[in-house]
């Protein structure tokens, strides 16, 4: 892989998470049709090897997507290869993309026909809790529904409400956030740090336990929505996160990913972080590969330089 290449992030198939990537042409194939381009998903199973450079700074559009339909979508790669101006898009991509109307839809009505058709579809509303007890209140279609949840890195989460459609979905989300209180994103950041001191499996069972009966009680209640049902489902992580989740002495990665030269071998993948080890040390590294998005890689034989660190006693 001496080419260079665009990440899009860590996406979850049913055979795993990988690490989406693009090659990026040459200047004489910038506008080449997507499907001539070089798409490439490296699977991020456990002992698989990652070792590349940031190619050059800054982020880069991941160009938008075109909504057809429930399950038919069409991605479209930024024709000028910009510089992104915000997130991974550039503002003529931003302002092309289909999916930007989702977050809106239930207030304004507005969306182009194929995402108004995707989301004519049952939707779940969940209650996400992370290693250091951060809950948010989240929203995912049916077919995604436990996709979504590994690719968040919940620990503990629950299914608080099966809506009809995407646009009662968003009401109910934007309802508890108001009324609970609970936030609708938590930084990857976070996620990672997190990961380095988790909270006990039992405390953060009951934070999240609170949260999703504080959430069902408001429904319950009496709104003035209709289209939806109160439900009681657990989510299922993935058998390898409580193994990792009840070690001690996870480091956070001695270096920021969005520069420089890595290598490192991932032991797991919980949600946007790795779970990493690095050559020279038998500590384990908590990596956030979100910092990867919208990144320029080149692979090649590098490296992670051992950080002087001591693993904390407990």
């Amino acid at each position: 892989m001496s080419s260079t290449y665009l990440c899009s992030g860590v996406t979850w198939h049913g055979a795993g998470r990988v690490l989406s990537l693009r090659e990026v042409p040459e200047a004489s194939a910038v506008g080449t049709p997507a499907a001539e381009q070089g798409l490439r998903e490296l699977a991020l199973a456990p002992g698989t090897r990652l070792a590349f450079e940031v190619a050059a700074a800054g982020r880069y559009c991941l160009g938008f997507h075109r909504v057809h339909g429930r399950d038919d979508r069409t991605w479209v790669p930024c024709a000028d290869q910009a510089p992104a101006d915000r997130g991974s898009q550039c503002a003529r991509c931003f302002a092309q993309d289909d999916v930007r109307f989702m977050h809106d839809i239930h207030r304004s009505g507005i969306a182009p026909a194929g995402l108004k058709r995707y989301l004519d579809q049952p939707h779940w509303l969940y209650v996400a809790t992370f290693a250091d007890g951060s809950t948010k209140v989240g929203t995912a279609s049916h077919p995604r529904k436990y996709a979504r949840l590994v690719e968040q890195g919940a620990v503990v989460a629950q299914f608080v409400a099966l809506a009809d459609d995407g646009r009662v979905v968003r009401v109910l989300e934007d309802e508890v956030t108001r009324s609970v209180g609970l936030q609708q994103a938590v930084r990857s950041g976070t996620k990672a740090a997190s990961l380095c001191a988790p909270l006990p499996a039992v405390q953060l069972q009951r934070i999240n336990d609170g949260f999703a009966l504080a959430a069902r009680g408001l429904f319950q209640g009496g709104m003035d929505v209709e289209g939806f049902e109160v439900v009681h489902e657990e989510f299922d992580p993935p058998s390898t996160w409580s193994a990792m989740l009840s070690r001690r002495g996870l480091q956070p990665y001695p270096d920021p990913l969005d520069r420089g030269q890595h290598g490192f071998t991932v032991a797991d993948v919980i949600g946007p972080s790795a779970v990493v080890t690095i050559d020279g040390t038998d500590l384990l590294f908590v990596a956030d590969l979100a910092q990867l998005k919208a990144r320029r890689l080149r692979f090649g034989d590098f490296s992670t330089a051992v950080p002087a660190v001591q693993e904390a006693l407990f």
